[in-house]
Parts: C-alpha cells; sequence; structure tokens
C-alpha cells in the first residue's frame, strides 16, 4: 500500500482508508468488522476514521484496535453528542472528546475534526466562519494545547463553505465528502484549491456516492423518477465506457480519485473482507491513464453541477422518501 504526505501534518497515511460507519451494528456482527478491520491493517491501511454520530462505531473500533499490534492513525469528529446538541457548549463538547477517547481506548485522537461545520441552518458553530472562530475552535485550541488532539480538521459537504474555513489557515486535515468523486466534482472548484493554499491534508470520503458509483444501475437509470435528464444522459455514457474499458465502476471510481495527486487518502466502508480485498486489489492497479482520465472528464462536464432536485445521494437500489439535493438540513 503506498502511502502519501497528509499535507503539513507529518504523518504519511496509506492511499486507502478505512471508514468507520460500517464497523459498527451498521455493518453486521462484531466478528465480520473486526475481521474487515484487521485485515485492511494487515493489507497496509494505516488510517481509520469515525465518529460519534456513527451508531456504535468508537466502541466497536475500541474494541477491535485493542488487539492489533499496529498503531493506525485514527481520526474522530466533534458533534451529535449529548443531544439536543448544542455547538456552543463547551463543557458538553469536551464531555463528548472524552467520551471519544474512553470508547477508543486513547488518550490521544491523532486528527479530531469538527463535522459538518459548512451547515449553520442546523448549528450556530461559528461566531465568525471567515475567522473560524467559536466556542467549537476554542475546545480544540485548548485540546491541541494540552496534547490530547495532534491535529484538527474539518469534515463537510458543502464546498464553498468548507474553501472559506480552510483559508482561516486554522485546520491541519479537511474531510471532503459527496462532492469529489468520478460525476461529483464540486471539490475541485474551492476545496482542492484552498487545501492546497495552506498543506491542508485532504482525505476523500463517499468515493462511490453511498452505492451510486459502487455498480452499474441499468434499470435504475432508465426508470427512476427522480433522476434528470441530463443525469440519466450522463450515466448512460459512463455505463458505455465501464463497457467499453471492462473495467468495473468501483475500481474506476477508486482509481479516478487516486489519480489526484492532492488527495491523501481515500476513505472506504468495508463490512468484511472480501470488501476490503476489492477495495485494496482496485488501488493496487495504480492511477488511470490520462486518456482514460480525459473521457471521464467529458462525462463529469455533461452535469457540472447538481441540479436542484436531485437526491443528496442517489438511492439507488433503496427506497426514496424525496428528500432533495440539499440533503439533510
Amino acid at each position: 500500500m503506498d502511502l502519501r504526505p497528509l499535507g503539513k501534518t507529518g504523518l504519511s497515511v496509506s492511499v486507502l482508508s478505512l471508514g468507520g460507519l460500517f464497523v459498527s451494528k451498521a455493518g453486521g456482527p462484531f466478528d465480520r468488522a473486526r475481521d474487515a478491520v484487521h485485515h485492511a491493517i494487515s493489507r497496509g491501511v494505516n488510517y481509520i476514521d469515525t465518529a460519534p454520530m456513527y451508531l456504535d462505531s468508537e466502541e466497536v473500533l475500541g474494541r477491535i484496535l485493542s488487539d492489533s499490534p499496529e498503531r493506525v492513525i485514527l481520526s474522530t469528529k466533534l458533534g451529535a453528542r449529548p443531544q439536543p446538541f448544542d455547538p456552543r457548549d463547551k463543557n458538553a463538547l469536551l464531555e463528548s472528546f472524552e467520551t471519544s477517547c474512553k470508547l477508543l481506548g486513547r488518550d490521544q485522537i491523532d486528527i479530531l475534526m469538527i463535522h459538518e461545520p459548512d451547515r449553520p441552518r442546523q448549528f450556530d458553530w461559528w461566531e465568525a466562519m471567515d475567522e473560524a472562530r467559536g466556542p467549537v475552535m476554542d475546545v480544540i485550541d485548548r485540546l491541541k494545547g494540552e496534547g490530547r488532539i495532534r491535529f484538527a480538521g474539518l469534515g463537510g459537504t458543502t464546498a464553498y463553505d468548507m474553501a472559506r474555513l480552510l483559508r482561516t489557515g486554522r485546520f491541519d486535515v479537511v474531510l471532503t465528502a459527496f462532492n469529489t468523486s468520478l460525476l461529483w466534482r464540486e471539490a475541485w472548484q474551492e476545496v482542492l484549491p484552498a487545501a492546497a493554499e495552506h498543506a491542508v491534508g485532504v482525505v476523500a470520503g463517499s468515493p462511490l456516492q453511498q452505492g451510486a458509483l459502487a455498480r452499474v444501475w441499468r434499470e435504475e437509470v432508465e426508470t427512476a423518477q427522480w433522476l434528470s435528464k441530463p443525469r440519466r444522459e450522463q450515466f448512460r455514457k459512463l455505463y458505455s465506457l465501464v463497457d467499453e474499458t471492462g473495467i468495473p465502476l468501483a475500481e474506476l471510481s477508486l482509481r479516478f480519485l487516486l489519480s489526484e495527486p492532492r488527495i491523501a487518502s481515500i476513505l472506504t466502508g468495508a463490512r468484511s473482507v472480501e470488501e476490503v480485498d476489492a477495495n485494496v486489489d482496485a488501488i493496487a492497479k495504480g492511477p488511470l491513464p490520462s486518456e482514460l482520465l480525459g473521457k471521464l472528464d467529458e462525462i463529469a462536464a455533461m452535469v457540472p453541477f447538481r441540479p436542484h432536485d436531485e437526491p443528496f445521494a442517489l438511492p439507488f437500489g433503496r427506497p426514496y422518501d424525496g428528500t432533495p439535493a440539499a440533503g439533510p438540513v
């Protein structure tokens, strides 16, 4: 497994990392999660991301990693705990951090991220966003000064607000999700340039768009009433390219992100040893050739920005309740 520098942190992270959402009861039995994590580490994965809002992921990872001889780089997040969540309550934030440490079995967390700090409609995170000033940053600065965390990070979905925060120079790592993938390219407009300006390490989350890019969904593309005409045409073109190259869509998606040198690590969810192997084997084939990247750029340009009524995560293979493109607010 190749390693890449994580911005200015001095850390070197595996180009493929492991997301903690499915290392929880969402992913199935504990034994299967344990085997998947241990196998990922044995294949060179050295970075794992989790969060308090990922069900019991912190607790499960704490149990699993206590049995691992390798010390992995670990990130978790502030947010969601306790309920009702108040990001202006410093004591509650500190209590949440201590709970994360207890569950994960660590006195120090490598990277503590602010979870969804780009959603001011839901959370009053900031006194001044353009300065990244507010109670949450006061807590992060305190924990950093005490040596309880090594680096401060952002984890979010709105590319333009994320870029504003990165340009304050107060963050070391960014986890950008739902805008950094083969078809969803908003991160290239603002997040990646802003991260480069301040040597912020970039981790790409949701590379398969919660399943939309995990496989070919031909029937759904032709019949889904919620899919816009330009997006439908885009998927048809993409599937024709999959047929032409013979490269499975999930592999194409992972290797596309691997081809972007500004991305340090690609965060994937794996529920089993088999899924770990599929992801690692895909990455092992290396970046895509420039000619193929050019064809993917042309396909992405067919829908450069999301249609207003598009579901936040395209619900191929599962029921759709009508949630609009903006996602949860």
